[in-house]
């Protein structure tokens, strides 16, 4: 046979925890929203500069790697084409 478990009745304690827990809650979300104003945004004129850059940057090295991929590729097809020749 199995043992039945003793239901626990809320007690008065739950609802002190509930609102304790709700409180801290509303704090912590006050709190949260004052670091963001502490925070120093970047101005949307600095966000643009900055994007430009990044892409810029990103398509110039990709254009970089695919010249020097042109020049490995060139050579491996040369050296190739000369061992065909001697041998």
């Amino acid at each position: 046979m199995e043992a039945k478990k003793a239901q626990q009745v809320a007690s008065p304690k739950s609802d002190e925890t509930a609102a304790k827990t709700s409180a801290s809650v509303v704090d912590f979300v006050g709190n949260v929203k004052a670091e963001l104003k502490k925070i120093s945004w970047t101005s949307p004129e600095e966000l643009r500069v900055y994007t430009k850059i990044v892409i810029a940057t990103t398509f110039f090295l990709g254009l970089g790697i695919y010249f020097i991929d042109l020049l490995i590729q060139g050579t491996l097809s040369a050296l190739g084409a000369l061992f065909a020749l001697i041998g």
